[in-house]
């Protein structure tokens, strides 16, 4: 019989596949702690290839001893048994590849575009409230309106309240209101400043306290009145288009660009200034034909 030839073991193997009452799984555990306490055969960071490599050869049936193994190696063998006390045992599932169990399946992660998204989308709701019809708040104990000129503010009040049952009080940066003898209302920095001798309040109807502030800067929207109170959305600002009327050319234009690049954001499109800068590359890159845009990146 050839010495090549692999079946010349078949009596031997043949006793050792009887202990293990046929048992093919068990066989092979036991192979493979043999080979991982005798040889360097599983130090090789090759082995899975091997073992893949041989398996492919076994089922075209051109197995043969000839198949290239890491050889044994003495020093691999001596560092074992001397480790082990002479008689290393290893668990014959954690010595093959073959016999560990299957890894659970690799979630992925989201991906970091996914992630500024939500995170977008948490920003966008936690601005504020959604404004009233007249870009202010409804509030418990008041409500406030406002234009970008200037914030009006209704507090009810008892019916039959008279002005100088009122404590109102009114600074260029603070605001005070409510009723003598009670604990105010409002009462704090105010959210911007206002001009003190334009401000001025008055009773309605006898039921609401109302308050008109004029505003120093004409184009901003106030968060809220008092600082420290519920704050709205600015972003879903919208003025009457029949209160542009009333503003100047150059105030006008500028609130309307405002309202414009608003629009444009809440749509994902470019705001006026980021399509200004995209005209102009676009104007350079046809001027210039002999660059490569390909690869490049632009903010």
């Amino acid at each position: 019989m050839p010495e090549d030839d692999p079946s010349r073991f078949d009596d031997e193997l043949e006793r050792i596949l009887i202990a293990h009452q046929r048992d093919g799984k068990a066989f092979l555990a036991t192979c493979f702690d043999f080979l991982n306490r005798k040889t360097a055969f599983f130090k090789d960071p090759t082995v899975s290839k091997t073992l893949a490599r041989l398996l492919r050869d076994v089922k075209q049936g051109t197995s043969s001893t000839k198949t290239s193994v890491a050889a044994p190696s003495t020093a691999a063998t001596d560092t074992a048994a001397s480790t082990n006390g002479g008689s290393a045992k290893v668990d014959p599932a954690s010595a093959s590849p073959s016999l560990q169990p299957e890894a659970p399946p690799v979630i992925d992660a989201p991906t970091s575009s996914k992630v500024e998204k939500e995170g977008e989308e948490e920003t966008e709701e936690s601005q504020g409230l959604k404004p009233n019809g007249g870009n202010g708040a409804d509030l418990e104990t008041y409500s406030w309106t406002q234009s970008l000129s200037d914030v009006i503010v209704a507090v009810p009040v008892p019916s039959g309240t008279k002005g100088r049952d009122c404590d109102v009080s009114i600074s260029k940066t603070k605001l005070k209101v409510g009723l003598k003898g009670a604990d105010p209302v409002l009462d704090g920095e105010l959210f911007a400043s206002v001009k003190p001798d334009d401000c001025y309040w008055n009773i309605t109807d006898g039921k609401v306290v109302e308050l008109t502030l004029q505003k120093v800067d004409k184009m901003s929207w106030w968060k809220s009145v008092v600082k420290g109170e519920p704050e709205i959305d600015t972003q879903k600002v919208e003025p009457e288009n029949s209160k542009l009327s009333d503003l100047d050319a150059e105030t006008r234009q500028t609130v309307e660009k405002m309202m414009w690049d608003q629009r444009q954001k809440q749509m994902g499109l470019p705001t006026s200034e980021e399509a200004k800068k995209e005209q102009m590359l676009k104007k350079f890159m046809a001027q210039h034909p002999e660059m490569d845009f390909s690869k490049a990146k632009f903010m």
